[in-house]
């Protein structure tokens, strides 16, 4: 008899904090428009059985904090890789993180077939500057392996005090054995807009990343250029290996290059998620020609503005495909200070183009060895598409795309004549941003250089 009153203690506590649960969750859903259903409540009743069971079956006690959060994280996991619990530390760390100023490594991870793999490292930071790559699976944190550890517990476990220490243990593609290297933790402080003038009239910006301020800073520094030179001739954007941020700040950036139109859309099941942004003429940089670079590291704000600037014709763009992050988290606030990042959109290009899971195909494709049209998955360690319980690509007509040519709007050029390639380059001898050591940099330079050349003549035959 002693056991049957702590089995029912235990199922009616399970049931009122999972009645607490489905509450909690019915108020933050209802913020975009839901409500639980009698499916739901069906539902519920086998969950706090599931959670009755563990606390009074299970080899240790648990917590029945750590079971709640235990099943929160497995709902949003079984979704897509994007979805997520943040706890209210995590969630205050992404609003620092937003601001460009974090404690940690600096690397944007994601999930591979429950493998943490990175997306890319950030420039001018520990993991950068430890040579990690795009591609790279972590498979240990300070020798504690990674496998089925979730992407909120591992940024925490790489996170910490400034001036510690973590191993990472890595296994690369090309590499026979796992190896390891040791970083140092740094207050992570993004300076997300470089610059400098290529040569007389040629400027180069490269955004590392969209957060606070990004318009500013990019703003700032074209008219720095822009004096400089007397008045621009071209310009190289470099996204490549920017992971993305702000949707605000993909807009504005994009607005900054673009004097009209649509610049992105977004669609969902529910009308306040079914958005469009527009340029404006006001403060548009349109009086010189533009090269932007991508490449697998390029990933959901990167993706908008080179998807835009595409579509608009305001840009070339080189490089190889993009990740293909086109889903939107919206991040819903819970009373405890936790939230959820949940998906709850998709975004389009002008033309209609979904970027989820194919990204962005440039008008030229090259790889970092020089080679033309060699192969649109030169370099990538992993994309979007790649990823479990990835969002797929929309593939039936979409209602809602201002053009009807949709994907087809944006074909790679053909590659350059036979012989016209330039021999491949060593990959240990590429210095991105650097001009003789960048061949993706070197050709849009030249592409840039050549519009000049031929611009009187186009001219001339519109006249």
């Amino acid at each position: 008899m002693s056991g049957r009153p702590r089995t029912s203690w235990v199922t009616a506590a399970a049931v009122a904090v999972a009645l607490a649960l489905l509450f909690s969750w019915g108020r933050g859903v209802e913020r975009v428009g839901a409500s639980p259903t009698k499916e739901s409540y069906e539902g519920l009743e086998t969950l706090t059985n599931v959670m009755a069971m563990i606390q009074k079956n299970y080899v240790e006690e648990v917590p029945t904090k750590k079971l709640i959060e235990g099943a929160i994280n497995g709902m949003l996991a079984a979704l897509d890789p994007h979805s997520a619990y943040l706890t209210p530390d995590l969630y205050k760390e992404l609003q620092v993180d937003t601001k460009g100023s974090f404690g940690g490594l600096g690397i944007e991870i994601t999930m591979r077939n429950n493998v943490l793999t990175v997306v890319s490292p950030i420039e001018d930071t520990p993991a950068y500057r430890a040579g990690i790559k795009s591609g790279d699976q972590i498979v240990k944190i300070d020798g504690e392996l990674t496998k089925d550890m979730g992407l909120v517990e591992a940024v925490k476990k790489m996170r910490g005090p400034k001036d510690t220490k973590v191993t990472l243990t890595l296994r690369r593609e090309g590499r026979p054995d796992l190896f390891d290297v040791t970083l140092t933790r740094e207050i992570i402080k993004i300076q997300s807009v470089k610059s400098k003038m290529l040569e007389k009239g040629y400027g180069y910006i490269r955004v590392t990343q969209f957060q606070e301020r990004t318009d500013d800073d990019l703003e700032r520094a074209l008219k720095q250029l822009d004096k400089e030179a007397g008045g621009l001739q071209g310009l190289v954007l470099d996204l490549r290996n920017n992971p993305g941020g702000l949707l605000t700040q993909a807009v504005r950036v994009s607005d900054l290059f673009l004097d009209s139109g649509l610049i992105v859309y977004t669609d969902g099941r529910l009308e306040n998620q079914k958005q469009k942004y527009f340029a404006h003429k006001a403060g548009t940089w349109s009086d010189f020609p533009m090269v932007v670079l991508v490449n697998g590291g390029s990933a959901s704000a990167s993706e908008i503005v080179a998807g835009a600037l595409q579509d608009h014709k305001r840009a070339l763009v080189l490089g190889t495909q993009t990740f293909g992050k086109g889903s939107v988290q919206t991040i819903l606030p819970l009373d405890d200070n936790s939230a959820l990042r949940l998906t709850t959109a998709r975004y389009y290009t002008p033309s209609g183009r979904s970027i989820q899971a194919t990204g962005i195909v440039p008008d030229i494709i090259m790889d970092q060895t020089g080679q033309i049209a060699k192969n649109d998955k030169s370099g990538l360690g992993v994309r979007e598409a790649d990823l479990p319980h990835h969002l797929a690509h929309p593939t039936s007509d979409h209602a809602a795309a201002p053009d009807e040519e949709g994907d087809a709007a944006h074909k790679p050029a053909s590659a350059l004549p036979p012989g016209s390639e330039k021999p491949e380059i060593d990959p240990a001898n590429i210095k991105e941003g650097e001009l003789g050591s960048d061949p993706q940099l070197d050709h849009a330079l030249e592409l840039l250089k050549s519009w000049q050349v031929f611009k009187p003549f186009v001219a001339r035959s519109e006249g």
